[in-house]
């Protein structure tokens, strides 16, 4: 009678067992205030692999902070959150110093939450440069957005499909992203995007980029910003467009890549800023 065979057991079942990778858990926190008439910082926090910049400006300039992923980029299971409180009268810059990028996900998604709180008056410019997606990218961003009285929120999220220049194609993803603003208590804009599936499929008819592989959506939530529409949509081009009710202006653009996008992103920013100078880290 032969004896049980408990090391091949043991050798099966450890190779059958699923690999487990290291993974993000990174949360970056940041609050102004407004002191001698000026914005000034008023509480920092980074863990994680994230960690804050806070740049000198030129006098007279709302500060800017830049939030620095030194993970390089997101895969499936990682956790990503940014939280932002503008005191009241503040404003400010907030950024990423490069491109973000979304690796493929080998299993579960990438958890990116954006939440900005602006007290009544406050101003703030979330302007995070574009996000890079690869071959099977897997990821679902959350921004929400609380504002006071009187306050006033530009705020931009923009995606590359690859790296047109570099020969890439995106054909497999996941990408999700969802809105939802609210201004004293009232909700006031909710959007949902899904990009699952054969993304170049469905990314080549005209009713999604028309076989482009660059695409922002841009919001103006201030209580005077109408005006602003037609100059908006005379910059975004043909290619865009841009719709202005109930005191916000909502702008979507596509672009064949990201150089083409950036081109027109940049005089579009550079109207809803409207006296602010846009920050070096935005020019061409």
């Amino acid at each position: 009678m032969s004896a049980p065979a408990s090391h091949h057991v043991d050798t099966d079942e450890r190779a059958a067992a699923p690999a487990r990778f290291q993974r993000v858990e990174a949360e970056a926190r940041i609050a102004f205030k407004r002191e001698g008439g000026v914005t000034r910082l008023d509480r920092l926090f980074h863990q994680g692999s994230v960690k804050w910049r806070l740049p000198r400006v030129p006098a007279g300039v709302p500060p800017e902070a830049i939030v620095i992923n030194t993970a390089g980029g997101f895969t499936g299971g990682d956790r990503f959150s940014v939280m932002i409180q503008m005191g009241e009268g503040t404003a400010a810059f907030v950024m990423t110093p490069a491109c973000e990028r979304l690796y493929r996900a080998a299993g579960g998604v990438a958890e990116i939450d954006v939440h900005l709180d602006l007290a009544a008056g406050a101003t703030l410019y979330w302007l995070p440069q574009e996000t890079i997606a690869f071959e099977g990218a897997a990821c679902h961003r959350r921004i929400t957005a609380e504002l006071g009285e009187g306050a006033r929120l530009v705020a931009l999220e923009s995606t590359l499909l690859g790296r047109r220049a570099m020969g890439e194609r995106v054909t497999r993803a996941d990408l999700r992203e969802s809105w939802r603003v609210r201004r004293a208590g009232r909700l006031v804009h909710a959007d949902e995007l899904a990009l699952r599936g054969d993304v170049s499929e469905l990314c080549s008819v005209r009713a999604t980029l028309a076989g482009g592989s660059a695409f922002a959506s841009l919001l103006l939530v201030a209580g005077d910003c109408e005006p602003l529409a037609d100059p908006l949509r005379a910059a975004l081009g043909p290619a865009g467009g841009a719709s202005a009710f109930n005191g916000k202006i909502l702008a979507r653009l596509v672009a064949e890549d990201g150089l083409a996008l950036r081109r027109r992103l940049v005089p579009a920013l550079r109207i809803l800023l409207a006296d602010c100078p846009l920050p070096k880290i935005w020019t061409l």
